[in-house]
C-alpha cells in the first residue's frame, strides 16, 4: 500500500492536471497511481528518508546511477526509487490497467517523454 505522502502527491499531480484543463481519463487515472512502483515487492513503502537521499544523489548523476544499480542490501530502496516508473507500469498491467495507462506510467520519467507521459511528467515536476 502506498504511504500517505505518496497518495497525497498523486492527488496533487491529479489536481494539477485538472487545473491545467486536462480531461483525458487515461492521463488522470495514471496520475492517481503513477508512483505505485515505489512500494517494494513485499508491499513495504519506501521510507521518506530515501526520497531525500535520492534527490541529493541525483545532483551527482554518476554516483546516483552507480548506487541505484545495486539491487540489494542497504541500497535496495534507491534501486526501487530509480526504477519505480517501470515497476509501477508492471503493477498497473498486473491489475488490468489499460495499455494507455501502463505506457504513460512507464514513460513519464523518460528523458524526453511524449504525449500523456510528457504531460504527467510536467505535472509531477510541479510537486
Amino acid at each position: 500500500m502506498m504511504p500517505r505522502y505518496d497518495q497525497r502527491h498523486c492527488l496533487d499531480v491529479y489536481h494539477t492536471l485538472v487545473a491545467a484543463g486536462e480531461h483525458d481519463a487515461f492521463l488522470l487515472r495514471a496520475a492517481l497511481y503513477h508512483d505505485c512502483g515505489k512500494v517494494d515487492d513485499d508491499g513495504a513503502p519506501m521510507p521518506l528518508a530515501w526520497y531525500i537521499l535520492a534527490t541529493l544523489l541525483k545532483q551527482v548523476p554518476l554516483l546516483y546511477i552507480a548506487l541505484a544499480r545495486r539491487n540489494g542490501g542497504v541500497f535496495r530502496p534507491l534501486h526501487i526509487y530509480a526504477t519505480h516508473a517501470d515497476r509501477g507500469a508492471a503493477c498497473a498491467a498486473r491489475v488490468g490497467a489499460p495499455d494507455e495507462i501502463v505506457a504513460t506510467i512507464r514513460h513519464y520519467h523518460d528523458p524526453a517523454p511524449t504525449g500523456r507521459a510528457a504531460r504527467l511528467q510536467w505535472a509531477d515536476q510541479q510537486h
